[in-house]
């Protein structure tokens, strides 16, 4: 039952990142594509009827971890209290930059709420992806699964690591480029014109950026951490992984080249499920590396609840998933259609 529920957890992490991926990534590149404050408040309007929704992933995230692994939730909301602390802020002013906006008609007042929800959503993507290079390159848990990083030392990923070294920021800038490249495709495959054009600029730049910067990444990973090739070793079924990653990256490159922005888009998306998905993969069983040794990692084993829990919870899981994706269904059914800037009320 652990392992279901690493996948299940795993997945949800995942489909978050996807869904409200592109959420974030319409803010990061709302400056670069918007040149007026109505162009913006088209971006706004592309991603109005489905961000919240989107979150929805991430709590029930949450709510899984608590259930499934409460050591891993425990301590993890110990040790990162501070980063956390720090996203749940942006968070709210991300939510603040969108529902704010529209209350009052006055450029001043657009620009300052456009620049909160761009800022934010900067921020809250290199967050996440500085997220899951701590848990990548492991944390320094003591022998009672007890953990403290202050934000940041001397910038090494080993010895007393902080919250942020160059090893985590570059995850952070990953994640950055990776999810402005699926905002800009999002916001490419739902808009025309101008905005659709300037999309997709940002996307034929990003793209190679991003496959540098990902060969990098992975070289360096495994300079760090290379027992993370162990479960590669050991099962081949690995290789689906990586394929994606370069499958999605070529995809982006190509269909963005023929005008096929749907594609494209779907391209970006298989590119982040591979790169989560891969990284799920290689820490298999772990779920938060010790740098102070194996003994002191948090697996599916030792972080999970009890057997009789996890059975039952299968269940109540499963209907709630049911519900939400015939939600999501619907929502996306009925909010498919472009936006234009003639739509504006």
């Amino acid at each position: 039952m652990e392992t279901f529920w690493f996948i299940a957890l795993a997945g949800m992490l995942t489909v978050y990142v996807l869904l409200d991926g592109f959420d974030l990534g319409a803010g990061v590149i709302s400056f670069l594509i918007a040149k007026t404050p109505a162009e913006r408040g088209l971006i706004l309007r592309a991603i109005g009827p489905v961000w919240d929704g989107n979150e929805v992933w991430l709590l029930a995230s949450g709510g899984t971890l608590f259930f499934a692994f409460p050591l891993l939730y425990a301590v993890s909301f110990s040790g990162f209290y501070l980063p956390l602390m720090m996203v749940l802020w942006l968070l709210m002013l991300r939510a603040t930059g969108i529902e704010l906006r529209s209350h009052l008609s006055h450029p001043l007042w657009w620009s300052f709420w456009d620049l909160v929800f761009a800022a934010s959503s900067a921020l809250l993507a290199i967050f996440l992806g500085a997220a899951l290079g701590n848990v990548v390159r492991g944390v320094p848990l003591n022998a009672d699964k007890y953990f403290f990083e202050p934000l940041w030392t001397d910038f090494q990923p080993n010895g007393q690591t902080g919250i942020l070294d160059w090893y985590t920021v570059m995850a952070g800038v990953i994640a950055l480029i990776a999810l402005g490249l699926h905002g800009a495709l999002y916001i490419a495959m739902k808009t025309d014109g101008e905005i659709r054009e300037r999309a997709r600029q940002v996307v034929k730049f990003a793209v190679g950026v991003l496959l540098v910067i990902t060969l990098v990444s992975l070289i360096v990973t495994v300079m760090i951490r290379p027992e993370l090739l162990d479960h590669y070793k050991a099962n081949i079924l690995g290789v689906i992984f990586p394929v994606a990653v370069f499958a999605g990256l070529g995809g982006m490159h190509f269909f963005r080249s023929k005008g096929r922005d749907r594609a494209a888009f779907l391209a970006s998306a298989t590119y982040l499920a591979g790169m989560l998905g891969g990284a799920a993969f290689a820490l298999y069983p772990n779920v938060l590396p010790a740098t102070t040794g194996l003994v002191n990692s948090l697996n599916i084993h030792n972080s999970a609840a009890g057997a009789y829990g996890l059975q039952i919870g299968v269940y109540w899981w499963s209907c709630g998933l049911v519900l939400a994706l015939v939600y999501f269904r619907y929502l996306y059914r009925t909010f498919g259609s472009k936006v234009t800037l003639a739509d504006r009320s």
